[in-house]
């Protein structure tokens, strides 16, 4: 190799070796002082700091250095390591330095248009144009690195539990349920398309039918949906099934792995088992299904305590409902008019804000005294057992929306106080979905999970009589507010299978072309089988302390789904279009 050690490894032990060393990396500053000289070489290992002086140092070098080398140029340099006179103890390599006697530029750079520094001057759009510089940023070049010992760290966990790694076909059949897919025409087979996997969820039960007990795949999937911080057009998850297991056996296998990832990258012992939820148990809670459980505010319905005293906004609600904040009644007005002004957003879906301050004397003080006495205000305090000092927030109206503006409410008190800490982990099941959804513009029902879900069999004979009520033997893995996984246990025979297509609104003929393949496979000994899948990008931003997951990937879209470095996606030929009998207009606007 060009080098005898990287830019992170040299320490004060070193020295007394008296070996030349040879270092390349990229020149990420210089410091001329004149009689001295600099400059910080950088390489994903580390930062080495080079010295050269004008006494000892061959001048030509000097004037390499002075006339000819810019940041992010990439060098090789040859010297002796020596004890640096002052030291910087906040890097590994801060107490050496390298001595040059040899300086050679391997190739020069531009003045980059942005920092590549962590506290980089350089925003979103910037620095996903110019990605290749961006990822020499010792942040994303850590948040790489946390990636690669994730996906070794899961392997070696799955190895142990006896799961076999095994690949899907990326080129797969378009199905009408779920997310858009993103569509591949065949040359081929003019006027066909194959579609890229949303997720490998039928290969994987075919495998179990094949035998393949237990499976995984760490697997790019494919969604053409809007995007947003923790959503990508192209993502990676990773996949697994097991056969003849329980929901209990997932569960159990799978906050296994999770634990073992703390431990093995975070150092972080979690001994207590998962704490486990109902998925009405989390609406009526905390009003979403995957709730932040690092803090309390649990919502207390309040229709018993506040209807019947002639203000309409409560008497003419389906659903009155607050949250205590505590020793939050010190409030000014101001702050109350903004969580106001934030209830009201149109993406929060509120008509108001209405609170109770708890002051410290012992009074009791809300937005609504002209229709609440003091006792009604006393009733309002004991449902929260609110303390002098707690502030109430409630909100009211209609049950589903006013469930929903509440939950962002909490999760802004939440951040307001400093109370979702990235370094805090509270990790949660969420059991018992609904099988099905209702679909108010196209009147009839959806699968909340996919098709493939299992009710549980206590509530099969729901299913004709009331369907709303039939729950899935479904689980999501919650961690800290964010859904990082999601199962079943699936059907494996054919006549639920069938009823459940039937049930979606699939004819028979319908039913068959897109999902015969599967049902006839149920014919030949299918086994119980169950699986999840866990957004491998999700965990790695959350074990990084961050909440979006582009920096976790190294070439991300951005919030349009492009890709702003190779301009994608694009326009293609029309000799291409043509092969593949495609009339477009290539003039038309993208």
């Amino acid at each position: 190799m060009l080098r005898t050690h990287t830019c992170g490894e040299l320490r004060l032990s070193d020295v007394e070796k008296e070996q030349e060393i040879i270092l390349c990396g990229w020149v990420r500053r210089i410091r001329d002082k004149g009689k001295l000289l600099w400059i910080d070489l950088r390489d994903r290992y580390g930062i080495t700091q080079l010295f050269l002086e004008e006494d000892s140092t061959d001048p030509k070098l000097l004037e390499l250095v002075r006339e000819k080398m810019g940041r992010e140029c990439v060098i090789k340099a040859t010297g002796k390591l020596i004890e640096r006179t002052s030291k910087n103890l906040d890097i590994p390599t801060g107490e050496v330095e390298l001595k040059v006697t040899s300086l050679e530029i391997l190739n020069g750079s531009k003045t980059p248009p942005f920092l590549v520094e962590d506290d980089t001057d350089g925003g979103d759009e910037l620095r996903m144009k110019y990605r290749y510089l961006d990822l020499r940023r010792p942040k994303l070049q850590n948040n790489m690195m946390l990636r690669h010992k994730m996906a070794q760290a899961m392997r070696r966990y799955l190895d142990t539990k006896d799961f076999m790694e095994i690949e899907t076909p990326f080129l797969i059949k378009s199905t009408p349920e779920g997310a858009r897919d993103f569509v591949v025409p065949s040359r081929m087979h003019p006027g066909e398309f194959y579609a890229l996997p949303q997720s490998p969820q039928t290969f994987k039960q075919i495998l179990m039918l094949g035998g393949y007990d237990k499976y995984f795949q760490i697997v790019r999937c494919f969604r053409d949906e809007d995007l947003r911080a923790d959503r990508q057009p192209e993502f990676t998850q990773i996949d697994c099934e097991m056969s003849f297991v329980s929901q209990e056996d997932i569960l159990n296998n799978f906050e296994g792995l999770l634990k073992y990832l703390f431990k093995e990258l975070k150092g972080i012992n979690i001994e207590n088992d998962f704490p486990r939820m109902t998925y009405d148990e989390a609406m009526k809670t905390y009003g979403n299904d995957k709730p932040d459980i690092r803090f309390g505010m649990k919502f207390k319905e309040m229709n018993a305590v506040t209807k019947g005293r002639d203000f309409k906004v409560f008497d003419d609600a389906e659903l009155v409902v607050g949250i205590k904040a505590d020793d939050c009644a010190g409030y000014s007005r101001k702050q109350l008019d903004a969580l106001t002004k934030f209830v009201k957003k149109p993406q929060i879906g509120a008509t108001g804000l209405i609170y109770l301050k708890c002051n410290a004397d012992g009074t009791l003080k809300s937005s609504v005294d002209k229709f609440f006495n003091e006792e009604d205000l006393k009733k309002w305090a004991e449902l929260f057992d609110a303390k002098a000092g707690d502030l109430i927030l409630v909100l009211a109206g209609n049950a589903d929306k006013t469930r929903k503006a509440m939950s962002e409410l909490r999760l802004e008190m939440g951040n307001q106080l400093d109370l979702r800490k990235a370094d805090d982990y509270k990790p949660l099941w969420v059991l018992d979905f609904p099988l099905l959804e209702w679909g108010e513009e196209e009147n009839r029902w959806f699968a909340m999970h996919h098709p493939f879900t299992s009710p549980k069999k206590e509530d099969l004979e729901k299913l004709n009589s009331n369907p709303a009520d039939v729950r899935a033997d479904a689980y999501d893995l919650v961690l800290n507010g964010v859904e990082v996984g999601g199962g079943s246990i699936r059907i494996y025979d054919r006549p639920l299978q069938e009823k459940m297509l039937s049930f979606l609104g699939f004819s028979d003929e319908e039913a068959k072309a897109q999902f015969g393949f599967l049902m006839d496979a149920f014919e030949y000994g299918a086994p119980p089988h169950g699986g999840i899948a866990l957004g491998f990008d999700r965990l790695c931003a959350l074990f990084g302390g961050e909440q979006s997951i582009r920096d976790f990937i190294a070439f991300p879209k951005n919030n349009a789904g492009k890709d702003l470095m190779i301009d994608a996606p694009a326009k293609i030929d029309e000799k291409q279009l043509d092969e593949l009998e495609i009339k477009v207009d290539l003039k038309a606007k993208v």
